[in-house]
């Protein structure tokens, strides 16, 4: 069997599961929609933006609301269980794996950038446990940063027995971090969660978790995208940190900070820059184009695209070179130095040391 046939086999293969899955209806992917703001108790809700899955191009539309008390931003109706295991099949793993971890494993600067955030802090921890790790990109990469560091890994997905396997983290732990939680508790000189809290379900059970697994004077590092950066408003729905229907919350740093220091912690830095990823308005783009042509073929549209609408799908993606190359060269050097100063900087990192 050849390389160009083993994806339309697996895709063909996969289809009458997706085939069964949306026959049972949109329903069950959702829950009850909320009426107040689950950080705050808040009643004043308003939709901040409407949109569908722009990447994998699942059916379904999510809507994200946002507090006029506290302005945290959540998906609502939130996915159930059974949508979030709808929708992250073959993203992280499956179909997507291969595409994901070759990004996630190209971004060895971006990685090394996170570790270097805890020098001035504690600048020899002993052992380090990052959540939502994937397959421990991250904990390759800030051992040359950090040498003599340990570092565990955590994530729900089948990635962090990879990444033990291939010896990127010492001990790889499968499954919810509030679960995990008490084998783990006082262990770790450093709990990270890099662009984790925003999938949970419950980001103040995670932060709890976290103060539970740092041991007292150690330290908790927090990355998640910041709700209130100008090209959140400026590209809508085409702002990629949005990723709909996977991002489940979008914190302000001010309720992130107010919420850790009632848990025990004292915020030792922010930043904004730093963690400024600059790709927006490629992505923007690229989204754009990619929702304007015809699907690629996936196991959950009803049959593959014939050969005219693969043609066509080539010939926009081609036409639209010229703006993603636009895009990239204002993104990494006109935006990019300026990012924090113009208020566009798509992320912000917390670093709070444990009382």
């Amino acid at each position: 069997m050849s390389d160009d046939t083993k994806p339309a086999e697996r895709i063909a293969a996969l289809r009458p599961g997706y085939r069964a899955d949306l026959a049972a209806g949109p329903d069950r992917f959702f829950e009850p929609r909320r009426t107040t703001c689950p950080w705050c108790g808040s009643d004043r809700l308003t939709t901040r933006l409407r949109t569908t899955d722009l990447l994998q191009h699942k059916p379904g539309r999510f809507v994200l609301d946002r507090c006029g008390g506290c302005g945290h931003t959540f998906q609502n109706p939130r996915l159930s269980a059974a949508g979030l295991e709808f929708y992250y099949r073959d993203f992280y793993d499956g179909l997507g794996e291969k595409k994901l971890g070759d990004t996630f494993g190209g971004r060895t600067k971006m990685y090394r950038g996170r570790a270097e955030s805890m020098l001035p802090h504690d600048p020899r921890p002993k052992i380090w446990l990052d959540v939502g790790t994937g397959h421990g990109h991250f904990c390759a990469a800030a051992r040359e940063v950090l040498p003599g560091t340990t570092f565990d890994g955590l994530d729900f997905t089948d990635g962090v027995e990879l990444a033990e396997r291939e010896g990127r983290v010492a001990r790889g732990y499968r499954g919810g971090f509030p679960e995990l939680a008490p084998e783990l508790a006082g262990r770790y000189d450093v709990v990270s969660m890099f662009h984790y809290l925003e999938h949970s379900t419950d980001p103040e059970r995670e932060l709890r978790a976290a103060h539970g697994a740092v041991r007292p004077g150690g330290h908790l590092l927090v990355e998640v995208p910041d709700p209130e950066s100008r090209y959140a408003r400026l590209l809508g729905r085409w702002w990629l940190p949005w990723l709909q229907p996977q991002h489940l919350h979008f914190v302000p740093v001010a309720n992130l900070c107010e919420r850790l220091a009632a848990l025990g912690f004292t915020v030792v830095a922010e930043q904004h820059a730093e963690p400024h990823d600059p790709v927006d308005l490629l992505a923007a783009v690229w989204l754009a184009l990619d929702h304007a042509a015809p699907r690629e073929d996936a196991p959950w549209l009803p049959e593959p695209p014939s050969a005219p609408r693969r043609a066509l799908r080539a010939a926009v993606l081609i036409a639209g070179v010229p703006a993603l190359v636009a895009a990239t060269l204002l993104d990494r050097f006109a935006v990019r130095p300026l990012a924090h100063r113009l208020g566009v900087s798509n992320a912000y990192r917390i670093v709070a040391r444990r009382e």
